[in-house]
């Protein structure tokens, strides 16, 4: 495999970005990751801007959308990805070993590689610990993952593929790298940006696709919904099975299942949404 840093095509294992990076050292990085069907990546003017929200929410300098795209477009070419995803990356290149940025300016990466598909249905379990809806990096999509990363660990253990929290308000948030849906008597119901949830791609396209209204939920109706899914870029609209090991009602549900075929047509008819 084959990554775009910096201006130049590097091998995979090839050594190609400092020791001293910011975004290896602190965190301090934001990314997208952009579905790929066919060898054409999907929604990438959404995804650009989300990047450009997050770049700016960090005060991290980006390329142009333009420069961006045609880089996209060379990485997914250069390791001929039919079916699969790519990954552009920002940092804030080297630094300081502390909190400082350097004066030397971001680093950009973009890969890309194959993506397994998911699971038709999938567990969740909410843990313990709450997402800081008043957070300095709220809402942004950034490289800082050690929270996702014990979270899914502790849900894997009791046998689920997804966390999930609430907020600090024990409101329902988002998943460590998806948007929750629930189906409640008719009604299909998102948790609102402002629950601190990240603003997904796929979750806005359900959103205008299916109507579903946007509104504060107690974390306990999830595992008291009818039905519930989750949505990502790769998981696209992925059912709910069972939340802390307690079966839904409908999985998938008719709520789903609309939203499913609802998305999969939008992606047949139109790549740049």
């Amino acid at each position: 495999m084959r990554a775009w840093v910096d201006g130049r095509m590097v091998d995979a294992d090839e050594p190609a970005v400092s020791a001293f990076d910011h975004g290896l050292l602190t965190g301090d990085g934001v990314f997208e990751t952009l579905k790929v069907y066919d060898g054409t990546v999907f929604a990438v003017r959404r995804h650009l801007e989300r990047l450009a929200q997050s770049a700016g929410g960090l005060g991290l300098a980006l390329g142009s959308a333009d420069e961006l795209r045609a880089v996209i477009d060379e990485v997914v070419a250069a390791n001929a990805v039919g079916d699969g995803r790519v990954r552009v990356t920002v940092t804030g290149g080297p630094s300081p070993l502390g909190s400082d940025r350097g004066a030397a300016g971001p680093t950009t990466i973009v890969a890309a590689a194959p993506q397994a598909p998911w699971p038709d249905t999938t567990a969740v379990a909410v843990v313990p610990w709450p997402r800081n809806e008043r957070g300095a990096l709220a809402g942004l999509k950034t490289t800082s993952y050690g929270e996702n990363v014990v979270a899914l660990a502790w849900a894997k253990e009791r046998g689920a593929g997804e966390a999930i929290f609430a907020n600090l308000v024990g409101n329902l948030c988002e998943g460590t790298g998806s948007n929750v849906f629930v189906g409640i008597a008719g009604r299909l119901l998102t948790p609102p940006l402002s629950s601190g949830c990240l603003a997904g791609v796929t979750r806005a396209l359900v959103v205008e696709l299916t109507g579903a209204a946007e509104e504060d939920l107690p974390v306990d109706v999830l595992q008291d919904a009818d039905e519930a899914f989750l949505t990502s870029t790769t998981r696209e609209v992925q059912p709910i099975a069972t939340v802390n090991g307690m079966s839904l009602p409908d999985t998938p549900g008719p709520l789903t299942q609309a939203a499913a075929e609802s998305f999969t047509a939008l992606v047949a008819r139109d790549m740049d949404p």
